[in-house]
C-alpha cells in the first residue's frame, strides 16, 4: 500500500517554493530517511504530508486522501512531532496527554503506558509542560504520537533535545511502531543518527528530493 504519493508537489510559503516540485512514494512499513540542509525544505514537506499544508502545484496524496480537497482527514491519521513540540504549557505532561487520549478514544491507561515506554519519571508528570526541561517536552511529545497510535509517523529532527537514553528509547519505539505497519518518514539536516532507523534515505535540497543509498 501506497502511503505518501507526491508527484511534482509545489508548496508556496509567501510565494517562495519551499517545495519545488517534489516527488514521492513511501509505502507503509516504511522508514524513510530525508536528509538535507537546513532551509532544504524538509520541515515544508512533513507538514505538506500532515495535512497542514496545501499544495500549490502537482499531485499530493495520504493515506489516500487528496491532500487539496481532504486534508481534515489527514491529519486524524497522521502523528507530527516537529521543531515546536505543541504541548499546552499550562497543562502537566499527564493532561496534555489525556488531551490526546480523550480525542483518541484510548484510555488512561494508554497515557501512563506512553509515559512509562518514554521514560518521563513520576515525579515529573504533574509539573506543567512549561517548566519542564527542551528533552522532558521532546519525551511528552513522542508520548503523544505513542497514545495516538497514528499510521504515519513524521518526526522532524527526532534525536534533537533528547539524551543518549532517550535517543535510544525514540529508535526502539520507531522500529516497533514500522514492524507493526506504521510508515515513518523522519527529517534531519544530518543522517548520522538517524541512517540506522531507515529503510531508505533521500537527499533533500532546494525543495526537491533526490534517492540515497538504502540502508
Amino acid at each position: 500500500m501506497t502511503v505518501v504519493s507526491l508527484r511534482g508537489a509545489v508548496v508556496l510559503l509567501g510565494g517562495f517554493p519551499a517545495l519545488a516540485g517534489a516527488d514521492l512514494g513511501v509505502d507503509r512499513g516504511e522508514v524513510v530517511l530525508v536528509s538535507g540542509p537546513n532551509g532544504a525544505g524538509k520541515s515544508t514537506l512533513l507538514h505538506l504530508c500532515a495535512g497542514l499544508l496545501r499544495p500549490a502545484a502537482g499531485q499530493a496524496e495520504v493515506l489516500g486522501c487528496d491532500l487539496d480537497a481532504d486534508r481534515a482527514r489527514v491529519r486524524r491519521r497522521v502523528g507530527l512531532l516537529g521543531h515546536d513540540t505543541s504541548l499546552y504549557g499550562d497543562l502537566s505532561a499527564a493532561e496534555n496527554l489525556r488531551v490526546w487520549a480523550r480525542a483518541c478514544r484510548v484510555g488512561a491507561a494508554d497515557v501512563g503506558g506512553a509515559l512509562d515506554r518514554l521514560g518521563l519519571p513520576a515525579r515529573l508528570r504533574d509539573v506543567p509542560a512549561a517548566r519542564l526541561s527542551a528533552g522532558q517536552r521532546r519525551r511528552v511529545a513522542l508520548a503523544a504520537i505513542v497514545v495516538r497510535r497514528p499510521e504515519l509517523w513524521l518526526l522532524d529532527e527526532p534525536h534533537a533535545g533528547l539524551d543518549v537514553e532517550g535517543r535510544e528509547i525514540l529508535d526502539d519505539i520507531v522500529t516497533a511502531a514500522a514492524a507493526a505497519g506504521a510508515t515513518v518518514v523522519l527529517a534531519s539536516h544530518e543522517a548520522g543518527p538517524a541512517a540506522g532507523l531507515a529503510t531508505r534515505t533521500l537527499a533533500m535540497a532546494g525543495g526537491t528530493l533526490t534517492p540515497g543509498p538504502t540502508t
